[in-house]
């Protein structure tokens, strides 16, 4: 679904919204998107464009393209709609959309996040979702490495 179309309906509905790199999508992933989604009536799900991924994880990242991500992310039953920024932290884009929910992964705290006051100041609710033990993309880069 485009951003727009799901802007235009979202009378009623309570959209929950997350972001990150997920540049290596894996079961950790794919579990807390889940229940990211159980948390309202429409995921959105904004990806970091290549150049941001690359200032925040180094010069080797990302290993898939934004093009790639998007694909891969749009192709989940539990995202509604995905996007992109360039910014290194979504706070103009959750300005832009204010979705009802805010979420992260659990290796972030509602006061470390930047976008914590955007979300809270229009009357949002910001939830940190518990990773998944043992799973990131950074390990399996790691492993591959290794071998």
């Amino acid at each position: 679904m485009k951003l727009e179309q799901l802007l235009a309906s979202r009378a009623n509905k309570k959209i929950v919204f997350t972001n990150g790199v997920f540049d290596i999508l894996h079961a950790g992933h794919v579990a807390y998107l889940t229940e990211a989604k159980s948390l309202g009536d429409y995921l959105i799900v904004a990806l970091n464009t290549d150049s941001s991924v690359s200032r925040l994880k180094g010069p080797s990242r990302p290993i898939n393209t934004l093009e790639d991500r998007m694909a891969v992310m749009a192709a989940l039953r539990c995202v509604d709609c995905v996007v992109s920024f360039a910014e290194d932290t979504p706070e103009r884009i959750i300005a832009e959309i204010k979705p009802d929910i805010h979420v992260k992964g659990g290796d972030y705290t509602v006061e470390s996040l930047p976008e914590s006051k955007i979300v809270q100041g229009y009357g949002g609710k910001v939830v940190i979702l518990p990773l998944l033990f043992g799973r990131s993309s950074t390990r399996i880069i790691d492993q591959m490495n290794q071998e």
